[in-house]
């Protein structure tokens, strides 16, 4: 019967590599591994995945550990309370998308609807990388929508209110998520986006958005609810979206990366999320899609 745990011995002889070489590759972290009682294990089925996402990555050189793409506060928080020593570059969804393609970033964060079918995120990776072999992993579902002054005092209920005159709307960046998303459901909804009257400067983070409502500077935005929730603002939902962390697959088994997912699995996580209002994390960690 073949074993589900390998000794260091036996892992070597798999890879076919030095014990010492193996020893060093498990105490820097490098590949699937445990140290229990001052031995070296390691999981049979976890280090078969691990040999097949480096042979896919064909020799290409390792990402810096940056999860570039779009703000998020849980994952803002999370990243920081983990430990587990990600840098953030929070750009928008298209900019993270481009840095993964370019091997700037280990992974990008993204809540891209799709076009067609109702997904979320998938359409745009693999047009962006067709052929490459990627993960996308569940971060949390979010609920978007329109973020109003408390008690909503202009009764707003749908996207095309945003068309009403004389209010002054706080917009996202054009490469953001958020962004992207809004001038779907505002073309859904038979709205150019020229009929909205965005501020000059957009808001650049989703708690920007919120900042600009609660200081009177716009009357209304389109974000989550965690950051209208946050700043005792108003929310009106009007779409569930799924937001992703997307990487090759290699990757997925970096230490960062487990460190922040592993994470994301504890009480004090879900939590968190429960506190913040407007995330479902049932399915965190969870792969949403692997091409």
């Amino acid at each position: 019967m073949n074993p589900k745990i390998w000794t260091l011995k036996e892992a070597a002889a798999f890879l076919r590599l030095s014990e010492r070489a193996l020893y060093e590759l498990a105490r820097a972290r490098r590949l699937p591994s445990a140290l229990i009682g001052g031995k070296w294990i390691f999981p049979a089925e976890a280090l078969r995945r691990w040999v097949a996402a480096q042979a896919e990555a064909g020799g290409r050189p390792a990402p810096p550990a940056i999860l570039a793409g779009s703000h998020d506060p849980l994952l803002d928080w999370a990243v920081r309370q983990s430990g587990c020593g990600l840098a953030l570059r929070a750009g928008g969804s298209l900019d993270g998308l481009d840095a993964l393609a370019a091997g700037h970033a280990l992974a990008a964060s993204l809540h891209l609807r799709d076009a067609e079918g109702g997904g979320f995120n998938e359409a745009a990776v693999r047009a962006a990388m067709p052929g490459a072999p990627l993960v996308g992993i569940t971060w949390a579902w979010r609920e978007q929508g329109l973020i109003t002054p408390p008690g909503n005092p202009a009764g707003l209920t749908a996207i095309a209110d945003l068309a009403r005159p004389g209010l002054r709307v706080m917009g996202r960046q054009p490469r953001a998520g958020s962004h992207v998303l809004l001038v779907g459901l505002l073309s859904d909804a038979g709205v150019a986006l020229r009929d909205i009257a965005f501020l000059p400067e957009p808001a650049l983070a989703e708690d920007e958005v919120a900042a600009a409502v609660l200081a009177g500077a716009a009357d209304i935005g389109f974000g989550i609810r965690a950051e209208a929730l946050r700043a005792g603002l108003g929310f009106v939902p009007l779409i569930r979206e799924r937001f992703d962390l997307v990487m090759h697959r290699r990757e997925a088994f970096e230490l960062a990366m487990q460190g922040l997912l592993a994470f994301a699995r504890t009480p004090l996580f879900a939590e968190r999320a429960a506190r913040m209002g407007g995330y479902d994390v049932t399915a965190t960690g969870r792969v949403a899609f692997n091409l």
